[in-house]
């Protein structure tokens, strides 16, 4: 008679779920909240449900009893664990609920593909916090056509291009008590074209600018669309169909933020250059991102890790930075010169205390890892970060239309003055690569 009762609240979950398109997940073995679908630690995901937990996870059900359904009982783990619902291309609100009655809570929330979505929340024992944020879900199949994006074999296996939204839950103490997801068609889509410095990095402990985007956003006002890929250059992203995709999703008011220079800069052969070939591909990006009504912003590329003598950076990207400072002066389009940034943000760090915002490693510092990290390009979350917070610096100061969006509790940057690393905190992801992402 319980397993039929048991049935029955799940059909009507979902039924209710189906009716309100949205997704409502009681998490725990108490009584399961009206209108929830119940998961317990056992609850794996399966193309059948559309829900569940990804295999690896350790999870542990405690439920402290008491009236409240949905706060009474939670799942944590002392391992990071991850969540999946079978959603439809698009954006999405996500609330979470996190805490314990018994027990003080900390947790750290990303999805996809380690994009940051919360980074650290903490509960004192009997208190409880709901937290929002928006993710972008997307497929490769390119709307009204029958194509796809080309993908690279590395990103067949990508959370970010499959068909579900994927949550990481991490951090010392995470205790998930309920999560909701909900459909969101009105939020400031900003779609992201760009390189290794800028994908959402599938792997620790390598990260880039775009994958902590998301946290600095209020929730249903916008969402960050990261298409970047390790590897690309103006000319791939467009033949490999990525640039066809975000066109194909974008709608008046949209943003294209367009970050490139690393990898064009190595091609050779006729009419290749920075004021040539990569300016025609600039404008090209321009061109057809307001064909759709969106908003195009050019982003200078961040410097390499590269000092004199006197500890003043060197530029190795030659022209590329001046072209796109040029473009945006003729196509008179907002330019974030994070160049000049990376420039003062490297310089403020020195070369030593540089060394802590890249992939720059002792062998052995992370499990199976036997040789040294030593990567001048290519940032580790803390760098990332830092960079990040020159990207909304330079929306702050470019008086973009998207700042108003910005969280209030986000202060200025100045990248003279970084954050203190010490303070800095990332629990490291499952998943781990010691092979460095195309591009340098």
């Amino acid at each position: 008679m319980k397993h039929c009762i048991a049935l029955l609240a799940c059909f009507i979950a979902l039924l209710t779920q189906a009716q309100t398109n949205a997704w409502r997940f009681d998490f725990g073995t108490g009584t399961t909240a009206a209108g929830y679908t119940a998961v317990g630690p056992s609850t794996f995901y399966n193309e059948q449900t559309g829900y569940g937990f990804e295999p690896g996870s350790v999870l542990i059900a405690t439920d402290r009893g008491g009236k409240d359904a949905l706060r009474s009982d939670f799942i944590t783990s002392s391992l990071p664990f991850q969540f999946s619902v079978k959603v439809p291309e698009g954006n999405y609100n996500v609330t979470v609920t996190l805490g314990d009655a018994d027990s003080v809570t900390v947790a750290t929330i990303r999805a996809e593909c380690r994009r940051m979505m919360v980074q650290q929340v903490n509960t004192k024992k009997g208190k409880f916090a709901t937290v929002s944020f928006t993710v972008h879900v997307r497929d490769s199949l390119i709307k009204g056509t029958n194509k796809k994006v080309r993908l690279k074999p590395r990103e067949i296996n990508y959370l970010h291009w499959d068909n579900k939204l994927t949550l990481e839950f991490n951090d010392a103490h995470p205790k998930v008590c309920a999560v909701e997801v909900t459909p969101v068609q009105d939020a400031i889509t900003v779609f992201l074209a760009g390189n290794s410095t800028v994908v959402d990095q599938a792997e620790e402990p390598y990260a880039a600018w775009g994958q902590m985007l998301p946290s600095f956003f209020q929730p249903g006002k916008v969402a960050i669309a990261n298409y970047a890929e390790s590897g690309e250059a103006l000319n791939s992203f467009i033949s490999a169909r990525r640039l066809e995709k975000v066109l194909s999703l974008m709608k008046g008011g949209d943003y294209l933020f367009i970050e490139f220079g690393h990898n064009d800069q190595k091609q050779k052969g006729e009419g290749i250059g920075p004021f040539t070939s990569y300016k025609r591909d600039l404008k090209f990006f321009i061109d057809e991102a307001r064909k759709k009504g969106g908003i195009p912003v050019l982003v200078t590329s961040m410097h390499r890790r590269n000092f004199d003598s006197t500890g003043k950076v060197v530029n190795t990207l030659g022209d590329y930075p001046a072209a796109v400072r040029q473009t945006a002066a003729e196509e008179k389009v907002a330019l974030i010169d994070l160049n000049n940034m990376s420039k003062t943000l490297y310089e403020a760090w020195g070369p030593d205390k540089s060394q802590l915002a890249f992939v720059i490693y002792p062998a052995n510092t992370f499990p199976g890892q036997e040789k040294e990290l030593k990567d001048n390009t290519h940032f580790n979350p803390y760098g990332a970060y830092e960079i990040a917070r020159c990207i909304v610096q330079g929306i702050r100061d470019n008086k973009l239309g998207l700042a108003q969006y910005i969280k209030k509790e986000v202060r200025t940057f100045n990248p003279a003055h970084p954050d203190d690393i010490k303070k800095w905190h990332w629990s490291l992801s499952p998943r781990m690569n010691m092979v460095k992402p195309d591009g340098n």
